[in-house]
């Protein structure tokens, strides 16, 4: 078997890097349709102290701030499918914000000629930057506002989205500083308003809730690489190792999806299927028995 300084040798001598991944992908991707959703999640890091990359971010698995390695990923699915395209590790030292990784990734995804139906992404990467890129790249935006965002009704003044009177069929407002927008009021089960916005102004309420949809497949995705290829067990200290680490963990979960759409099974399952014969055998035909308890 490999040697346990193998692996630390191949995490520290290869290169990272995120081409690699689409090299992989793109043979999977329907260029001219399907969806791009872009989000970033927490790799828990809760007792590391000397591992670099790892800082203090907000996760909505807890519901706090948690030590950890914050990954940005951008996912392509047409509902059924769920193809890692690009991904991005946030590092402070770097200077860079995860908003300057939205922009990168939106524009390398554009240099290889996608043409997405939307990009779909949360309300945090909805600054007007981002939102006046995507328009530049001539395809359709859908993502969630808050409700303090200032919006323009019929020349009324500008007034925040609470405040203004949206529709569940969508209803056009001025963005300030961006243009025309079409804004969805949908009532949440707790008595609140979501607002989502597109700037695609005849989008109707059925194509928003399917993008919407689309939306959860990243949720479903960073679920997945977590449960079925480690992403997050690296203890490696040096940053280089840790990017190769999540790199390799990505390519893995690549092949993992294409395996189980061939074979029409879920992610559980075909993970499953790996031990469950070795699981059986033992059961039959137990060769490891537990010893006898003494009792007083």
């Amino acid at each position: 078997a490999p040697a346990h300084d193998a692996f630390t040798r191949l995490l520290h001598r290869l290169e990272p890097d995120p081409d690699t991944l689409w090299q992989e992908a793109k043979g999977q991707v329907d260029l001219a349709a399907g969806a791009l959703v872009l989000d970033d999640t927490v790799l828990d890091k809760p007792y590391a102290r000397h591992i670099d990359l790892v800082g203090r971010h907000w996760s909505g698995k807890h519901h706090a701030v948690v030590r950890g390695i914050n990954l940005v990923s951008l996912l392509w699915t047409d509902g059924d499918r769920h193809i890692p395209c690009d991904y991005r590790i946030y590092d402070m030292a770097d200077g860079r914000t995860k908003n300057d990784h939205f922009g990168d990734m939106i524009r390398t995804a554009y240099a290889r000629k996608l043409k997405p139906r939307c990009v779909v992404f949360d309300g945090w990467y909805s600054s007007l930057d981002n939102l006046k890129l995507i328009r530049d790249c001539g395809w359709t935006w859908l993502t969630r506002l808050k409700s303090n965002r200032l919006v323009n009704l019929n020349r009324q003044g500008t007034r925040a989205l609470s405040e203004t009177a949206i529709a569940t069929t969508g209803t056009e407002v001025w963005l300030p500083g961006f243009g025309l927008v079409k804004v969805f009021g949908i009532a949440t089960p707790d008595g609140g308003i979501a607002y989502w916005a597109t700037n695609d102004l005849s989008m109707t309420e059925l194509s928003r809730l399917q993008l919407a949809e689309f939306s959860w497949a990243i949720e479903h995705y960073h679920r997945g690489i977590k449960q079925c290829t480690g992403v997050e067990r690296c203890q490696c200290r040096s940053a280089r190792a840790q990017r190769n680490h999540i790199g390799l963990a990505l390519r893995a979960f690549l092949r993992f999806e294409a395996h189980c759409f061939a074979k029409g099974i879920s992610w559980v399952e075909a993970k499953t299927a790996i031990i469950r014969d070795a699981v059986r055998a033992y059961l039959n035909r137990p060769h490891i028995r537990f010893p006898k308890l003494r009792t007083a």
